[in-house]
C-alpha cells in the first residue's frame, strides 16, 4: 500500500491527507476523489479471496486530463524521470487526442491525454 501511495502522490501528484501505513487513503487531484483500499483488507471486509492479475492489469484504466498537447509530453516525461513504468509514449492519434500510457507500481494502465483545449472551456 506505501509503494502506491508514494506512487500516486510523488509521481502523479496527488494530494494526499493521510499517513502512509493506513489502511485506506483518499487521493485528490483536480476536483477528482480516488480511494485508495488495501487489497487484503477488501478481502478482509468481504469474506472472499480474489485473484490478481500479474504483469500489466489492462482490464481498466484511470485516464487524466490536461488541457494541451505539450503537457501530455511534460507530464509523460516527469512521471518516467519520478520511476513510473512507460507502455506508451506520447502518440497523436487520428483522431485528434494526444495520449500516452505509463503503469503504476502494481500494473494498473494510467492514461494522460489531450485533444488540445481546456477540458472545461
Amino acid at each position: 500500500m506505501a509503494k502506491m501511495i508514494c506512487f500516486y502522490r510523488d509521481v502523479l501528484g496527488f494530494e494526499i491527507k493521510e499517513d502512509e501505513d493506513t489502511a485506506n487513503v483518499y487521493l485528490m487531484k483536480d476536483d477528482t476523489l480516488f480511494l485508495l483500499y488495501g487489497r487484503k483488507d477488501f478481502e478482509r471486509m468481504t469474506s472472499r479471496k480474489y485473484e490478481y492479475v500479474k504483469g500489466l492489469n489492462g482490464h481498466f484504466e484511470i485516464a487524466l486530463y490536461v488541457d494541451s498537447f505539450e503537457e501530455v509530453d511534460a507530464e509523460y516525461a516527469k512521471a518516467i524521470s519520478k520511476g513510473a513504468v512507460s507502455v506508451l509514449e506520447p502518440t497523436t492519434e487520428p483522431w485528434g487526442q494526444r495520449t500516452c500510457y505509463i503503469a503504476d507500481p502494481e500494473g494498473n494502465l494510467i492514461e494522460i491525454g489531450s485533444f488540445n483545449k481546456p477540458f472545461r472551456s
